[in-house]
């Protein structure tokens, strides 16, 4: 089985949403997979340099953690996962990885990615996307990858409605809508969700 969770802006809880499913799911024993794309000295994924960056002749970086710890990855271990990796690639460049994307898949049984754009490669048997109304950020990426999310979980700030412009509602509220107040990121309702998911994709 393969699980995709996205968002539309950094920094909203997708790392906490795949945290929560592979707890509530361990016995799936999940390989999980973090990506974070870079362009100009800044990382993509939290705004500010971080060094994620690969090596100059390099098309990409893959490194894989072995110890429960606060980075992302690390707390993926502490969560369940049977192994966990961190992929860097520039901007727009993850095909760059394609080959080495599919060795991991094809050696495991169960993966879940943190990413929008592995949906350009493989077809996952659930892609997650999250909204938080209370951002408003809203990457022009992320608009390319809502049509392909099979239910949101919206982050429950307080906000009925979003205060993005130019962002039809018609993109999310025809798709099943999950809930959630963090600390809780991931419920009951969202977990059995993901279980009922046929594991009928084409990779």
């Amino acid at each position: 089985m393969l699980v995709a969770v996205g968002g539309h802006s950094r920094n909203i809880g997708k790392t906490s949403v795949v945290a929560g499913l592979i707890r509530r799911l361990q016995d799936r024993k999940w390989t999980a997979i973090k990506i974070t794309q870079y362009g100009h000295g800044v990382c993509a994924n939290e705004g500010k340099e971080c060094g994620c960056e690969a090596e100059p002749d390099h098309p990409f970086a893959l490194s894989e953690e072995y110890e429960p710890n606060q980075t992302d990855s690390g707390r993926f271990l502490a969560a369940g996962a049977e192994r966990s990796f961190w992929l860097r690639t520039p901007a727009g460049e993850l095909s760059r990885a394609a080959g080495t994307l599919r060795k991991i898949l094809d050696s495991t049984e169960n993966v879940i990615v943190e990413s929008n754009s592995i949906v350009e490669l493989v077809q996952p048997d659930v892609f997650l996307m999250l909204l938080d109304f209370s951002c408003l950020d809203f990457k022009a990426s992320s608009l390319r990858f809502m049509d392909r999310a099979d239910a949101f979980v919206v982050i429950d700030r307080g906000i009925n409605a979003p205060m993005w412009e130019d962002i039809a509602r018609g993109l999310w509220d025809q798709k099943p809508q999950f809930l959630v107040k963090p600390p809780r990121y991931v419920t009951v309702a969202i977990s059995n969700f993901v279980k009922s998911r046929s594991s009928t994709s084409v990779r």
